[in-house]
């Protein structure tokens, strides 16, 4: 008997052998930032293998068994494959989220205190000193230049 191979046999097996392969690199080189395009291959392949394992419920006779299992364990692959890289992913984004927080804490913390140095200096240059305020602020040791008028 002549037996068909099913569409996605070898496809759907090769998308979900590359998507475990790129989400396990990606997550040791590149810290997971780019594990969602294993999870597109893996996606892929899952619709791949959901609609050739229908064509052979519709028609057993024509396709052959191994075929089936191929396809089945692809399948299998590409749910494993889904998992773990959304897993990578959302651990991801749950790092940046902490991360970036911490990160814009830090720089808020820091802004509120240029930000109150700022109003402290506005609020000096504001105030106003009559002379003998000065005069008492002024070390004895120190002579302010600004202040200094040539008689002429």
């Amino acid at each position: 008997m002549n037996y068909n191979k099913l569409p996605a046999d070898p496809i759907a097996l090769i998308l979900g052998i590359v998507s475990l392969v790129v989400g396990f690199a990606g997550c040791c080189c590149c810290y997971g930032i780019f594990a969602f395009v294993p999870i597109l291959l893996s996606i892929v392949g899952l619709i791949m293998a959901n609609k050739s394992l229908k064509e052979f419920d519709q028609n057993q006779q024509v396709f052959s068994p191994q075929s089936r299992n191929n396809v089945v364990i692809a399948k299998t692959l590409n749910i494993v494959s889904i998992v773990i890289n959304s897993i990578i992913f959302i651990s991801v984004i749950i790092v940046f989220i902490f991360y970036g927080t911490l990160l814009s804490q830090d720089v808020f913390k820091n802004y509120k205190k240029e930000y109150q140095i700022e109003d402290q200096y506005e609020m000096e240059e504001d105030s106003t000193y009559n002379d003998f305020e000065l005069l008492e602020e002024i070390d004895s040791n120190e002579i302010e230049t600004t202040r200094i008028k040539l008689n002429n």
